[in-house]
């Protein structure tokens, strides 16, 4: 409880995104491909996420290290939580993609 009471409150230890893609990372946007084409971080990957679980294909490495990213934050959780389930290892929500790509 106490854990995720940090983490709702950014309290938690703090991600360095920036150095997961200077490590190989890739970045998955989950909006839809209207939103994704109106502006996104440059080279990541667009899967919606009503679609991420038809395309886990897509992605072959489970161990690689993934950022999820939505527009604010609820659908990049969600990826997040489907990619876990299915084996990806390294997954990290990295909120919204306005955000994220503030911090890279």
């Amino acid at each position: 409880m106490i854990t995720f009471l940090k983490r709702i409150l950014g309290l938690g230890p703090t991600t360095n995104y920036k150095a997961l893609l200077q490590q190989g990372a890739i970045i998955i946007d989950v909006r839809s491909k209207g939103e994704y084409n109106s502006d996104h971080i440059q080279n990541s990957l667009n899967i919606p996420v009503d679609t991420l679980r038809q395309n886990l294909g897509k992605l072959k490495d489970k161990n690689q290290t993934i950022i999820t990213c939505c527009a604010s934050g609820m659908r990049s959780a969600s990826a997040k939580s489907i990619l876990k389930a299915n084996g990806f290892s390294e997954v990290y929500n990295g909120g919204g993609w306005a955000s994220l790509k503030s911090k890279l």
